[in-house]
C-alpha cells in the first residue's frame, strides 16, 4: 500500500505531466520537415498517414519510370513499392492501420483503372472493382471500410460514390438519386465525406456527408456558395472548401459541424485562396496562396480558426518554392508534398517537435518518477 507521501508524490507527478501537456498547447508546437523522396525517385507525393506510416506514390528509375504506389515508415529509405505484378501504374491515397487503398491499372485489370486495397506489400493487393464497373478508385480507409467512386453499367455510366468493406462485392452505392455524379473522399468511424453534382457540366458540385447509405446524405453546401467540396472528416467535423459571394468568388478552406449552416471560413488575411484537405482532432491541414506567401502555394495548419494558421512551408529547405499538405495523422504527423526550384515534387513528412519548456517539464517529470520509485 502506498504511503500518504507516495500518494502526494504521484499526484504531483501527474500534475507535472498535465502541466507539460498544457504548456505544449499554450506555447505551440514547431515542426521539422523530412523529405521522403528516395534515391531512384524523381518525384513523389505523400497522400495519407496512420501512426508511423505514410502512403502516396512516386516515379523514377526505381519504378521503371512509371508511377507506383509507395508505403513509407518515416524515412526516405524505408519505402516499400506497392505496385503489384501485372500493373503498369498505381497510386496509394489512404491508409488506416495495416491497410492501404488507392488504384492501379495494367494487364491485370484489362487496362482499366481499378480501386485497390493492400496490406503492406505488393502481392497482398485486393481488386475492389465491383462487377458492372469499368472504373473505380479508393481515396480513403478507416478500420475495415474504404471509400471512393466508380462508374459502369451498374451506375448508368455516371460516377457514383462507393463504400466498401474489404471486397469488391461488399460495395454500397452512396449516391442519392438526384446526383448525377459523386465521389466519397474520406472516412472516419461511421462518417463519409465527398462531393457531388446534380447537373451537367458538373461545375456546381456540393460538399456531401454520409453515414453509410445513400439515404443518409447531407448537403453541406452553405447558402450563398456556388460550389463546395468535402475532403476530410474526424468523425464529428468535416473539412474542405467552398466558393461564392461570401468568399468574394475565391475558394476558401471551410470546416463544418455536420450541417451546411455550421460552416466556418478558415481563409486567413493575406490569402487569396485556401483548401482544407485533412483533419485530426482539433487540427486541420491543407494549403493556400496569396500575398502572405508571395503568391506561391504553401502547406498550412489550422486549429479551427483563421488566425490560428501556421505556415508549414517555413520548415522546408530554401530550394522548395511551393508545398501542400494532404492530411494529418492522429499522432500529429503532417504529410504532403513540396516542389523544388527544378519543378520536382517531393513527398514530405512534417513531425511535431515539442517546445523546450515542454521537454524540460517532461524530463523533470521523468526524473521525479525515477527518484520516487527508489
Amino acid at each position: 500500500m502506498k504511503t500518504a507521501r507516495q500518494q502526494i508524490n504521484m499526484k504531483l507527478f501527474i500534475f507535472m505531466i498535465f502541466t507539460a501537456a498544457m504548456a505544449d498547447q499554450a506555447l505551440g508546437v514547431s515542426y521539422k520537415a523530412i523529405v521522403l523522396n528516395a534515391t531512384g525517385l524523381n518525384s513523389s507525393e505523400a497522400r495519407g498517414a496512420s501512426n508511423t506510416q505514410q502512403v502516396g506514390y512516386g516515379q523514377g528509375s526505381a519504378t521503371g519510370g512509371n508511377v507506383h504506389a509507395l508505403l513509407w515508415n518515416g524515412s526516405a529509405d524505408s519505402y516499400v513499392d506497392l505496385n503489384p505484378s501485372g500493373f503498369d501504374t498505381s497510386h496509394a491515397y489512404g491508409i488506416s492501420g495495416t491497410q492501404q487503398v488507392g488504384l492501379g491499372y495494367g494487364s491485370a485489370t484489362g487496362g482499366n483503372e481499378h480501386a485497390l486495397l493492400w496490406n503492406g506489400s505488393a502481392d497482398s493487393y485486393v481488386d475492389l472493382n465491383p462487377s458492372g464497373f469499368i472504373f473505380s478508385i479508393a481515396f480513403g480507409t478507416s478500420g475495415t471500410q474504404h471509400v471512393g467512386g466508380g462508374h459502369g453499367t451498374a451506375t448508368g455510366g455516371n460516377v457514383h460514390a462507393l463504400l466498401w468493406n474489404g471486397s469488391a462485392d461488399s460495395y454500397v452505392d452512396l449516391s442519392p438519386s438526384r446526383f448525377n455524379w459523386a465521389y466519397a473522399y474520406s472516412i472516419c468511424g461511421t462518417q463519409q465525406v465527398g462531393f457531388g453534382s446534380d447537373s451537367f457540366p458538373y461545375d456546381n458540385y456540393h460538399a456531401l456527408l454520409w453515414n453509410g447509405s445513400a439515404s443518409s446524405c447531407i448537403d453541406l453546401n452553405p447558402s450563398g456558395f456556388d460550389l463546395s467540396g468535402a475532403s476530410g472528416t474526424n468523425g464529428i467535423q468535416q473539412v474542405g472548401y467552398g466558393r461564392g459571394l461570401a468568399t468574394g468568388g475565391n475558394e476558401h478552406a471551410l470546416i463544418w459541424n455536420g450541417s451546411a449552416d455550421s460552416y466556418v471560413d478558415l481563409n486567413p488575411s493575406g490569402f487569396d485562396y485556401t483548401y482544407a484537405l485533412g483533419i485530426s482532432g482539433a487540427y486541420q491541414v491543407g494549403y493556400g496562396s496569396g500575398l502572405a506567401t508571395g503568391s506561391n502555394e504553401h502547406a498550412l495548419l489550422w486549429n479551427g480558426s483563421t488566425d490560428s494558421y501556421v505556415d508549414l512551408h517555413d520548415c522546408l529547405p530554401s530550394n522548395f518554392i511551393s508545398s501542400g499538405s494532404s492530411g494529418i495523422g492522429p499522432n500529429g504527423n503532417i504529410f504532403g508534398y513540396a516542389r523544388d526550384n527544378l519543378g520536382n515534387s517531393h513527398a514530405i513528412l512534417w513531425e511535431p517537435v515539442p517546445e523546450p519548456a515542454t521537454l524540460m517539464l517532461l524530463t523533470l517529470g521523468g526524473l521525479f518518477l525515477r527518484k520516487h520509485k527508489a
